[in-house]
């Protein structure tokens, strides 16, 4: 039986329904957080977008606004969705995922929609898709489930089957090229491969391998060594962008010059996309954001603690990569706004426009909630 205090419904510890189990058991400061991120990237889609609509010469100025808007709207519905799955339906739609994803960044190298000399999108009904933001969350999902199965089948080759499907993913992905994402993906497996308990042959085995890839698409790829050598001696290379954003948060100072008299948006093309942080520094100052920095610490923090706690080695291990895959696209796209690391065009989380993006984005935190969703209704708890 339920009770009404006023507008507030309070259910009884009785109800037993899905929905119920979920709102009780759910880590709800994350969940309020992502959201957050969602809404504070609505605003500074309005001062980013009108700019980009009018260098593209469109009609309406409030093109990247709407779109915007809808897939902020989807991203939030995703993300609630994917939060109430259990351990057995996110590996599941992970599987899934994974395996439509695959399919699409195979025919992106065939059929792919090229821009800025690579193939990463791929055209459905009129939107452009980028197959790689779906495929880091769930390949992460599958191979934390793999790497759990050491421990209850020991004599199966478990690792060596969740390496040969990332290391074909990688080697998808380098083909376009994206050589940010395949860092990016690189990066969140070693998290989970660690989480597993990575021993040491295998963890010499990934420093070996990774130098020798940075070294071998440095020689190969002319994009890739014109970024590092820009990078290295500045005053060499052409570096607008990155000077650009530099210079656009430094006048930013302390609390910005206030919202809609920044000028960066007008001068790159990517600042409603790769260069938004440098909109949010230059019209709302380090106030803001350091607190942008503070809010998507805080989801990784709480993350990565409440992974730490689950028992399951499976959604330990998954959940762990999921937060680290999340922090660390953060991580790079703020590292480039502030020339900390060569530019690498990866999106700023629920904040950068792009539908693909956000959707990717949902569907990690959302899996990753899920993931600890089952530890918070006991261990939150016993440990606060």
């Amino acid at each position: 039986m339920s009770v009404q205090f006023g507008d507030t419904l309070i259910l009884p510890r009785s109800d037993e329904s899905h929905l119920t189990e979920w709102r009780r058991s759910v880590d709800w400061q994350i969940m309020i957080a992502a959201l957050s991120l969602l809404g504070l990237g609505l605003m500074l889609s309005l001062a980013a977008g009108p700019p980009a609509a009018e260098r593209l010469g469109l009609d309406d100025a409030f093109y990247f606004v709407k779109r915007h808007s809808v897939f902020a709207v989807a991203a939030a519905v995703g993300l609630v969705a994917a939060s109430m799955l259990d351990a057995v339906w996110a590996r599941r739609i992970s599987a899934v995922v994974f395996c439509g994803s695959f399919v699409m960044l195979t025919a992106i190298l065939i059929i792919g929609h090229e821009a800025k000399g690579a193939h990463r999108w791929i055209e459905i009904g009129g939107f452009t898709l980028q197959p790689s933001e779906f495929a880091k969350p769930a390949l992460i999902v599958l191979s934390g489930w793999l790497l759990a199965q050491r421990q209850l089948f020991p004599g199966g080759p478990w690792a060596v089957v969740a390496l040969v499907f990332y290391v074909v993913t990688l080697g998808l992905l380098l083909l376009q090229p994206d050589v940010g994402q395949s860092a990016l993906l690189t990066a969140a497996f070693i998290v989970t491969f660690f989480v597993s308990g990575l021993p040491w042959k295998w963890a010499s085995i990934f420093f070996g391998g990774g130098v020798a890839l940075s070294l071998t698409l440095y020689a190969l790829l002319p994009h890739v060594r014109y970024r590092v050598n820009s990078f290295v001696n500045p005053s060499e290379y052409d570096t607008y962008q990155i000077d650009k954003a530099s210079e656009a948060i430094a006048r930013g100072g302390l609390l910005g010059v206030g919202p809609g008299e920044g000028t960066v948006k007008t001068h790159l093309p990517d600042a409603h996309t790769d260069f938004i942080f440098a909109v949010l520094g230059e019209e709302f100052g380090y106030v803001a954001a350091i607190a942008l920095i503070g809010l998507i610490t805080f989801i990784c923090w709480r993350g990565l603690r409440a992974a730490s706690r689950v028992r399951d080695p499976f959604p330990r291990a998954a959940a762990a990569g999921l937060f680290a895959l999340f922090g660390l696209q953060a991580a790079i796209n703020i590292a480039v706004n502030v020339s900390l690391i060569p530019p690498k065009g990866m999106t700023l989380p629920f904040i950068s426009y792009g539908g693909s993006s956000m959707l990717g984005i949902a569907l990690t935190l959302g899996l990753a909630l899920a993931l600890i969703r089952r530890q918070s209704a006991a261990a939150w708890r016993e440990h606060g």
